[in-house]
């Protein structure tokens, strides 16, 4: 079987990857298309840098569009020639739904989409949109088959992929404190994203929001993991945080070792403040209480909150149905609400805790490997056809 894949960010490389691994256990596979480090070691060769697709909201897209362009038009034609049983494209829909578009006007491939859209929180007439050329669905939330099959395609809910990923040990924990002289000093990770973009923006204001958190716990070590695309312009940034962060960053590490020291990093943290995203999970999977802040071009702003439906963009919040994480979005992203947000998590976060074990559970710890449950689904959808 000969499978197209496409992703364009870390966390749809983390996904691909364990679907990858799944598709291999299941059926005899090639594997061709656009991926991170994840789904090349996994048997991809990319046909250009993913990193070249991490770019987070309409007024950062547009400097970038003609290049992108070139990507997406390069990408639909490389599956064209190719003609593979299936084409699965990873979340980053403005960019992965448009390929399948292309795609499906001259073909009449398979298309799976993994990540269902958030029609739930804003643009809701995306699900019929998408349902033109895509035929099935795998959603990470169990509250998301309805609105896909609303609109016509088939979809099942797969569960996340954190809940199915291994547990540093004890010793993992310290030795990674021990190589890095941590020693028993309490950890702050610091997660002003995965994007250049991201980072750009969030970075300075985060550093500025540790001020005070650092005068009222002087002790507390700040660790910042990190991408290879994102890496320079955090260096860049945190010289002017009060204190300079421990950076962890792929470099010349395997990636296998690179996902282990950051996993070790994560279950070594008492306290985290990142920015929205998938991080969320991750962090909850890991026990670590947060606290959640995010901005975006003021554009991109103004339209979003024009369209979203939701009063929470944290999926621990989603998922759990409480409000236990605090976020600070938008206009309430500055340094003193910030600051003063994460002082209050760390001295109290008890709700915190029980909001991320029953997220957890409802992502399906416990239960058959997300990556595994996507690859029975997607092969399930081709032996029907």
């Amino acid at each position: 079987m000969r499978v197209f894949l496409v992703a364009g960010e870390p966390s749809g490389d983390k996904l691909g990857a364990a679907l990858m691994a799944g598709l291999k256990e299941l059926s005899d596979v090639t594997f061709m298309g656009v991926g991170g480090p994840l789904m090349q070691a996994e048997g991809m060769t990319s046909l250009f840098p993913m990193e070249e697709l991490s770019v987070m909201g309409l007024a950062e897209v547009l400097p970038k569009y003609p290049a992108l362009r070139r990507r997406l038009h390069q990408t639909a034609q490389a599956v064209l020639e190719a003609q593979p049983d299936v084409l699965i494209t990873i979340d980053s829909p403005d960019f992965c739904l448009r390929v399948a578009k292309l795609v499906k006007a001259k073909c009449d491939i398979r298309t799976v989409h993994y990540v269902a859209p958030s029609v739930w929180a804003w643009r809701a007439g995306r699900a019929q949109k998408m349902a033109r050329h895509i035929d099935h669905v795998l959603a990470l939330l169990p509250f998301e088959p309805p609105y896909m099959e609303a609109a016509g395609m088939s979809c099942e809910f797969v569960g996340h992929p954190v809940v199915a990923e291994p547990e540093p040990t004890q010793n993992d924990i310290a030795e990674f404190r021990s190589n890095h002289g941590i020693g028993d000093k309490p950890i702050l990770l610091v997660l002003p994203g995965s994007r250049r973009s991201e980072v750009t923006r969030l970075a300075p204001v985060f550093g500025d929001a540790l001020r005070p958190v650092l005068r009222a716990h002087p002790d507390v070590q700040l660790v910042c993991p990190t991408t290879a695309a994102a890496e320079p312009l955090l260096r860049e940034a945190v010289l002017s945080w009060p204190e300079r962060p421990l950076i962890l960053a792929p470099g010349d590490q395997p990636s296998a070792a690179n996902v282990a020291e950051k996993k070790a990093a994560f279950y070594a943290a008492d306290w985290a403040l990142a920015a929205s995203g998938t991080v969320s999970v991750e962090l909850a999977a890991a026990g670590v209480p947060m606290v959640i802040a995010y901005d975006t071009n003021p554009l991109t702003r103004a339209i979003m909150k024009a369209m979203i439906k939701i009063d929470t963009v944290t999926l621990v919040n989603l998922v759990s149905e409480t409000r236990a994480v605090p976020e600070y979005i938008g206009k309430d992203c500055t340094p003193d609400i910030i600051g003063a947000g994460v002082l209050q998590m760390m001295s109290d976060h008890a709700a915190q805790s029980d909001a991320m074990r029953v997220t957890m559970e409802r992502l399906g710890r416990g239960g058959e490997a997300p990556g595994l449950r996507a690859a029975r689904s997607v092969l399930d959808r081709i032996n029907r056809n």
